[in-house]
């Protein structure tokens, strides 16, 4: 996890946040695109039906009141559509802002918990750090004096070993000569 760090974290969340916003207005756009669809639909039908049943009308007013009772059974439905449209419209942009407000949430908790594991991690360290000073500087010295005492050893056996009768003081075989 040491290629991720907090500013590419909070770029993802940021992403993600910008990505469902994206899907929310591309979802929002469809039912608006929809609408208009229907809208357009149901006035061409309304058109169509009108432009069918005028010359009717004019035959029998009979068949007239049959098709304005008709129109007027439409109307409060296309109205109905238009005000449900409308609602869920509405409905949309507030659960658009409510996931603004969940996802700005996410985020705060998300820097938290990354400053909060930040401080867990640099703590972590600087324990090891000075666990591992304590540890290099309790074993050098003893190993140090250890080394200096087995060198001191190791000449005295060498300076044991090495002396023989060249080294040694010559013998006083001729004292006679030196007695004054």
């Amino acid at each position: 996890m040491q290629g991720l760090n907090h500013d590419t974290i909070e770029l993802i969340c940021i992403g993600a946040g910008a990505l469902a916003l994206l899907t929310q207005a591309f979802v929002m756009l469809a039912v608006l695109l929809g609408a208009r669809k229907a809208a357009k639909s149901m006035q061409e039908q309304v058109d169509e039906l009108r432009s069918t049943v005028m010359p009717i009308l004019e035959i029998s007013r009979e068949l007239a009141d049959s098709t304005k009772q008709l129109v007027t059974r439409l109307t409060p439905k296309v109205e109905q559509t238009v005000t449900d449209v409308a609602e869920l419209t509405r409905l949309l942009r507030e659960q658009a802002a409510e996931v603004e407000i969940a996802a700005e949430e996410i985020l705060d908790r998300v820097r938290k918990q990354t400053r909060r594991i930040d401080a867990m991690f640099t703590g972590t360290m600087d324990a090891v750090d000075k666990a591992s000073t304590f540890v290099a500087e309790t074993v050098s010295k003893p190993i140090r004096q250890v080394s200096g005492l087995l060198a001191a050893l190791k000449a005295i056996v060498e300076s044991l070993r090495s002396s023989d009768s060249a080294y040694r003081e010559p013998s006083l075989h001729d004292d006679k000569d030196m007695f004054v």
